[in-house]
């Protein structure tokens, strides 16, 4: 069974969906105003982790993410200056131009890391009308005031608040967390709608029975999860830094429009961290996945690098640390090349991508022994570590028949994303001289086979028979080269 770590309540918890075989998961997306830096990938690449074990379970996952296209304040607490309007301004482009080309960045980035595209995507500014309609809705149930020409979320009608981050009532009425604004009755309350009173120059503004304006972040999420996810679902996603804020809000708002617990499990990445703390915008200077390929490195790369720490612990980045992952991820793909190369056409051509279906790999067996850990421990609250350590082991496994063996390998890649089928393919063609008669590779293929048989003398008489025919094979600890002499 699939076990997850829920931060409502900070246990693990059994995975049990409210209804039998389909998931319904909301993550919240990038606001737009400027690229992804690779921490806030991080969150994304474990949320896709989380996708498709789900679906590698069995389960039918519909899962929606927002864009934050909306003018976005530079604090979670409705302080600060609007991000979008800022942007435009030093780069001399209107805050839509702004939204579409950095919504089309993150999407180039999101497919060049093999994450999985959301069911439903859905842009904060074509939801005005759904967030206007749950605001209502939380109005007429007598949890809102107006102040200062915004309309504000009364925290203390809501006796749940906080429960999420564990936040201490007390320590909210001293406002020692945030500065205090002149029109909230208490330092947490949040704003459901600015109007014009808030930023003049707003570029994005809507009309709406509090008057011209235009959303708080927070109601976006909840407006729009809810209209295609329904009013209760099973997981909402997000980096640990939502909690005490953005997320605390989004559960005060949505269950005090509905009356109804809103979502079941609450799970959370954590950050990638520098040495001088978490990666973040604001700082300046921050690291692009642009930034990682132009010094050489695959986005493949930085997706392996995040594999080797388990979602839930912060994760020190450095360039010498992302280089151990490129030699690793290389290590791996030219293993998978061994495999393949130790493979006839016959059954390579049932392992074409696509084709591998769930149940397909054997479960018993050496090879199904390190698929079996490896699905027990991708359900330990996805424990990738110990899931690269399981792949590895079967890559090493020497004694294993190698169509077994890529059939498992292929398995573990429905969920690790490495695309380890296209890429040790890739490698074997570089391998292989151009024109290399089938009389060599059939002898090549031979060899492979004698070594896994540990028939060391007919592997030595076939080299010897090769370098006859000019052919001079090299054994090495990544595995065996050829070329021509």
């Amino acid at each position: 069974m699939l076990k997850l770590f829920n931060s409502l309540g900070r246990t693990v918890q059994d995975f049990v969906p409210l209804t039998e075989g389909s998931v319904g998961m909301y993550t919240c997306g990038p606001t737009v105003y400027n690229f992804a830096h690779i921490g806030n990938l991080r969150s994304y690449l474990f949320e896709d982790i989380l996708r498709r074990t789900l679906e590698y379970t069995g389960y039918r996952v519909s899962h929606v993410m927002n864009i934050t296209d909306v003018g976005h304040l530079s604090d979670d607490a409705d302080a600060g200056e609007d991000k979008m309007l800022r942007s435009a301004r030093e780069k001399g482009m209107s805050v839509w131009e702004i939204a579409q080309f950095y919504t089309d960045a993150f999407f180039r980035d999101t497919g060049r890391l093999n994450i999985v595209s959301p069911t439903v995507v859905c842009r904060a500014t074509e939801h005005i009308p759904d967030m206007i309609h749950m605001i209502e809705r939380i109005e007429a149930n007598g949890f809102t005031y107006p102040a200062g020409g915004n309309l504000y979320f009364d925290i203390s009608r809501f006796p749940k608040y906080g429960e999420l981050a564990l936040l201490d009532r007390a320590e909210l009425k001293s406002g020692a967390r945030i500065e205090i604004d002149a029109n909230k009755r208490n330092p947490e309350d949040f704003v459901l709608w600015f109007t014009r009173s808030k930023f003049g120059r707003q570029a994005m503004l809507w009309e709406s029975p509090w008057g011209e304006g235009y959303p708080g972040w927070h109601i976006e999420c909840s407006a729009m999860s809810t209209r295609y996810l329904g009013e209760q679902f099973d997981i909402h996603c997000g980096g640990v830094d939502h909690i005490p804020v953005h997320h605390t809000n989004e559960i005060a708002q949505t269950e005090a429009a509905t009356g109804k617990k809103w979502v079941n499990y609450w799970v959370h990445g954590e950050f990638l961290v520098m040495d001088d703390g978490k990666m973040a915008k604001s700082k300046g200077g921050f690291i692009t996945l642009d930034s990682l390929t132009g010094q050489g490195y695959d986005p493949l790369d930085y997706r392996f690098f995040n594999l080797g720490a388990h979602y839930r612990t912060q994760l020190q980045f450095s360039y010498d640390n992302l280089a151990a992952a490129r030699n690793g991820r290389e290590r791996l793909v030219e293993r998978v090349a061994d495999i393949l190369g130790a493979l006839s056409d016959d059954e390579l051509a049932t392992l074409l991508p696509g084709e591998v279906a769930p149940g397909s790999a054997p479960r018993a067996g050496a090879a199904g022994k390190y698929l079996a850990e490896f699905d027990e421990h991708i359900c330990e609250d996805l424990n990738t570590p110990r899931c690269l350590a399981d792949m590895w082991g079967l890559v090493k496994d020497e004694t294993l028949p190698p169509a077994d063996a890529l059939r498992c390998l292929l398995q573990m890649d429905r969920i690790l994303g490495l695309k380890l089928l296209e890429t040790g393919r890739n490698r074997l063609t570089e391998r292989k001289p151009a024109g290399l008669e089938p009389e060599i590779m059939e002898l090549i293929g031979r060899r492979e086979e004698a070594r896994r048989n540990r028939d060391f003398r007919t592997a030595d008489q076939i080299r010897d028979m090769l370098r006859q025919k000019g052919v001079v094979i090299e054994d090495r600890p990544d595995g065996t080269r050829w070329k021509l002499v």
